[in-house]
């Protein structure tokens, strides 16, 4: 990793984690650990550039056929990439053609770019996720050894005790509150070499008590209405959160603000 680092542009690929949800702003848009991470680059790099080409709800297929190519031919100074855990949480999944594809991924945007970006993902804790903890770990222990044999950079947000607390996660349970993306956007900034601007981002919240029996059973019904069930139903119907939604910066052009 290189110290006081410089780069003059970024691509970010991926599914919702990186388009930005659930870091809402004020005109219904999402921002997230990927803008705020441009942002702080362009503040000290005079004419940054930045692309968001994340879509919610992209499988690793999908991310290798829309996003890949598009991304590598930016030829940016950064890509990060981060998909296959929506994988992970379908019912039935194939870990090998998972495994195939993100290394197919990586193989293709190593050569484009200065430095390529992995992670490993942030899970909540509760039984929804170890239910999938399993195969989650696959996929790490996989990203761990293509990022050695392609020379890549791995944010381990999955090791940090602070993103674990459902305190970091939005009402829905599976995106980040704004809070959440703050953190992740200092873990990326001092991976790349950037001098820390927090050096508690891995440092829990502190405890506060917890909510009564009544309170977490109402949240529950809510959330299960509001998000659960709407998510079991696109699971069995084979549609997606993104289905026909465009990327959120398709084009690398200089970083302006999250509005511009």
């Amino acid at each position: 990793m290189q110290t006081n680092a410089t780069y003059t542009s970024l691509v970010a690929i991926g599914d919702s984690f990186t388009e930005g949800m659930s870091d809402l702003l004020p005109d219904g848009s999402y921002r997230g650990w990927a803008d705020l991470l441009a942002a702080r680059m362009a503040a000290r790099t005079p004419g940054f550039r930045y692309a968001n080409l994340a879509v919610r709800g992209k499988l690793i297929s999908q991310i290798v056929d829309e996003q890949v190519d598009v991304a590598a031919a930016m030829a940016p100074d950064v890509i990060t990439l981060v998909g296959g855990l929506n994988d992970t949480l379908r019912p039935k999944v194939d870990m090998g053609r998972v495994r195939g594809l993100l290394e197919e991924a990586v193989e293709r945007l190593a050569p484009a770019c200065e430095q390529l970006v992995l992670m490993r993902s942030p899970g909540r804790n509760g039984p929804v996720f170890e239910r999938f903890r399993p195969r989650v770990e696959e996929l790490f222990t996989h990203i761990d050894d293509l990022a050695k044999r392609h020379g890549a950079l791995v944010v381990d947000l999955y090791g940090a005790p602070s993103l674990g607390d459902p305190r970091m996660w939005d009402f829905d349970r599976l995106h980040l509150t704004g809070e959440g993306h703050r953190r992740v956007a200092e873990a990326v900034w001092q991976t790349l070499g950037y001098d820390p601007e927090d050096t508690d981002w891995r440092t829990p919240m502190p405890p506060t008590a917890p909510p009564g029996w009544i309170s977490r059973r109402t949240t529950d019904v809510r959330f299960a209405k509001q998000h659960l069930l709407p998510w079991i139903g696109r699971r069995l119907t084979g549609r997606s959160s993104g289905d026909g939604l465009p990327a959120k910066r398709p084009e690398l052009r200089p970083y302006e603000g999250p509005l511009a």
